[in-house]
């Protein structure tokens, strides 16, 4: 046979021959590549680093705050490294795997996210060290892997106080404190008490099953934060619907849906003939709603909760009966009320059956700063509502981002009672004992682990930086203290360098501490084995005009 090829082939033939060079013959038109260690590897460090510059200003009590404005225009002003990584939009590859393992820290303990940031990139920071002295990516990995696994253990020697009582308000003050005053210095002895009396009592009697969701947070502008107090129940940001403002030991009826005569499903025609008939037939309406909330009031029920609108006539009702209404737009605040009651919400219209019912022992509607609140009090509440008081809404979103990571601290402790000395103190110890391990390690590990010793010295250097002392002064003398064998000595933000952490109750529970570094690590050492980078082109039309606004067509 012929070995012609006919013109058309031909011409795809030599194309495909044609191409450019290399890699880029493999790919798609516009696709990247960066390959090897000064191309992919310390790029990638270099982001990660970035991403951790960022976040260490914030770390520790004297923590700066950032001010972000996110693609919305929203305003925040936050010092907690949650926020500000999602609020970031990261978008590249390698830093986002450290956002990753900051996210899950938060998922997992709801604490120690700067930790895990600040820490990720201090280990890059000396990985690439190491590895511009030429040393092998993955004699990094071995090193960085055995010194994870040795801290691990050495973990477990630094327990500085356990909990043992969880209905104890003072305990679980004294578990919080700490994580409060890394967020919001000066008022931590407040805020602590709030969230230990708000947890005390939702906590169930199998402490393990104690859930977050049910310590509520309501903001209240106005005032300072020494009004703020603790409800048993819930505190919701509106008034009651009708003319009753107050109810004790009341029977609860909670509707799922809007209280009102709908229309029927079918359409039709009504022809009158006259005007008593005119008259009869809006009276009917009358009577069928009065049917429906005398039904309501006949079962025993003072006080309805609607998940919609309450129909002016619904209301002129359950007034004429003496029920105090509510609505609830939200649907799973709505749930949460159920949950508070102890009632179950209903789809249909009528009265409630008994076990749909639920009890408060008050209902009542105050005011805090002229704005209207309605209280919800329960006997054996498994709801608990922080009310927090402020002046601007940004102080008052921060403090719910201290409460809400106090709630997590209490989570934590209720499945692991045990704390470790905080300021900066379990990283020196440490480090101490890494750097005494580090030496008896053959080959070029040892390197690295000694490289993840130092990078441990982050925490209580970044401590010292952001109080304004001298880190080497305070690194040197907190390493003579432990080298005396004062393992709770850490930064003492205040006065100047040492203090003994324990005695100042600066407590960091060690099981957060624990995950902060399972999930860094994973990280840095996903980055550490990345050498090369591809990325196609990315798909999708045109982009859009320069701050993407709207085109001009």
């Amino acid at each position: 046979g012929s070995t012609a090829i006919a013109p058309k082939n031909f011409a795809v033939a030599m194309a495909m021959f044609n191409q450019q060079v290399g890699l880029q013959g493999l790919l798609k038109d516009g696709g990247k590549h960066f390959s090897g260690v000064d191309e992919a590897l310390l790029k990638n460090i270099e982001a990660c680093k970035n991403l951790a510059q960022i976040t260490k200003s914030s770390l520790g009590p004297y923590g700066m705050n950032k001010l972000i404005v996110n693609h919305l225009g929203r305003h925040f002003v936050t010092s907690d490294t949650n926020t500000i990584v999602t609020e970031l939009e990261v978008m590249h590859p390698a830093a986002k795997l450290i956002v990753m393992a900051a996210k899950s820290q938060d998922q997992e303990s709801g604490d120690g996210t700067n930790l895990c940031v600040s820490f990720g990139g201090e280990l890059l920071l000396r990985a690439e060290e190491l590895l511009k002295e030429g040393i092998h990516a993955n004699d990094v990995y071995k090193g960085y892997e055995l010194a994870r696994d040795k801290a691990m253990e050495f973990l477990n020697d630094q327990v500085a106080w356990s909990v043992d009582d969880l209905k104890s308000t003072e305990q679980l003050t004294k578990c919080v404190k700490t994580a409060i005053s890394s967020k919001q210095l000066g008022c931590e002895g407040p805020l602590a008490k709030l969230v230990a009396e708000a947890c005390v009592q939702v906590m169930p009697p199998i402490p393990s099953k104690f859930d977050v969701d049910n310590v509520r947070v309501t903001k209240v502008q106005g005032g300072n934060l020494n009004s703020s107090f603790v409800v048993e129940g819930m505190a919701i940001a509106r008034r009651a619907s009708g003319v009753e403002q107050y109810k004790e030991k009341a029977k609860v009826a909670i509707y799922a849906e809007a209280l009102e005569l709908g229309s029927t499903e079918t359409k039709g025609t009504v022809l009158l003939e006259s005007a008593e008939q005119l008259m009869n037939f809006t009276k009917g309406e009358e009577q069928k709603m009065e049917e429906m909330i005398r039904s309501i009031k006949e079962v025993g029920v003072d006080v309805v909760i609607a998940g919609g609108t309450i129909s002016d006539m619904a209301l002129h009702f359950l007034n004429k009966y003496k029920i105090f209404a509510l609505k609830i737009n939200s649907k799973f605040e709505l749930r949460r009320v159920c949950r508070t009651v102890g009632a179950t919400s209903i789809v249909r219209s009528g009265p409630p059956l008994p076990e749909e019912c639920g009890y408060v022992e008050s209902i009542k509607v105050e005011e805090m700063s002229s704005e209207p609140f309605t209280i919800i009090k329960t006997r054996d509440s498994k709801i608990a509502t922080v009310v927090l008081r402020s002046a601007s809404p940004n102080v008052l979103d921060e403090l719910e981002r201290a409460v809400d990571n106090a709630v997590n601290v209490v989570r934590c402790t209720t499945r692991d009672p045990r704390f470790v000395a905080g300021a900066g103190a379990t990283e020196i110890e440490l480090a101490h004992q890494l750097q005494q391990f580090g030496a008896t390690v053959p080959g070029l590990d040892q390197y690295a682990v000694l490289k993840f010793a130092e990078a441990l010295e982050v925490v209580p250097r970044i401590l010292a930086e952001n109080a304004g002392h001298s880190h080497v002064d305070a690194i040197t003398a907190l390493y003579a203290a432990h080298q005396n064998g004062e393992k709770s000595a850490g930064i003492d933000v205040d006065a100047g360098p040492v203090c003994n952490a324990v005695e100042k109750g600066i407590l960091d529970h060690m099981e957060t501490k624990r995950w902060a570094m399972r999930f860094t690590l994973d990280a840095v050492l996903t980055v550490l084995k990345v050498d090369q980078i591809i990325m196609a082109k990315q798909a999708g039309g045109p982009k859009g005009g320069g701050d993407g606004q709207r085109d001009d067509d």
